[in-house]
């Protein structure tokens, strides 16, 4: 209670609005959420090359990346899952509101954690996308060898083996990279982009 009564919000002069003009396009937070292996990372990146290429100002939050730095502090429990994400949602708040499009790259398997995101922005500014992959096809690909790890019982609440992974109930858009390619999955959320004028 401290701590609240000693922090008041300051107002800035340069808005939101004001940066998202400069950019000239609105701000989303494109939340990839799946299996690993789905190819959440590899999508988001290819993405990124393309909004890039359209002189889009992005910045792009990978799961493993951020481990290294900001949330390198925190395990795999089903706690520190919860504070992965809620720090992640608030960086990416702060991306919003500088006018940059921001890719999200993160499991993210709780639907709670990604509700809360969703809340921390304003209506329409997180666009929820599912890479949908059966298990079995994520363990085929297994590119960084963490399934075979897990199925030994070498990494504990491993999402899809040991721990649960909740699906989106009601995504902005599925992606089964079971069935398409990966540049077909980056037309169609560009597609998705353009159609919703957020480019």
């Amino acid at each position: 209670m401290e701590k609240e009564r000693n922090i008041t919000w300051h107002n800035t002069n340069v808005t939101k609005q004001h940066r998202q003009l400069l950019h000239g396009h609105k701000s989303p937070i494109l939340w990839f959420t799946g299996l690993s292996g789905s190819g959440k990372s590899t999508i988001a990146n290819l993405l990124e090359q393309n909004l890039h290429k359209y002189r889009k100002s992005t910045y792009l939050l990978d799961g493993d990346n951020i481990r290294h730095g900001l949330n390198s502090d925190l395990s795999f429990n089903s706690e520190d899952r919860k504070e992965n994400i809620r720090r992640i949602g608030e960086v990416a708040k702060l991306f919003v509101d500088s006018g940059i499009i921001t890719l999200v790259s993160f499991i993210s398997p709780y639907k709670a954690d990604r509700k809360i995101v969703r809340n921390l922005v304003q209506d329409k500014e997180f666009i929820e996308i599912y890479i949908k992959c059966p298990l079995d096809i994520c363990e085929q690909r297994d590119p960084k060898g963490l399934y075979k790890r897990a199925r030994k019982g070498e990494i504990k609440n491993f999402t899809g083996i040991s721990s649960p992974y909740e699906k989106p109930e009601d995504p902005e858009i599925i992606l089964e990279t079971e069935k398409e390619t990966k540049e077909t999955a980056v037309d169609k959320i560009i597609k998705y982009l353009k159609e919703h004028q957020y480019i």
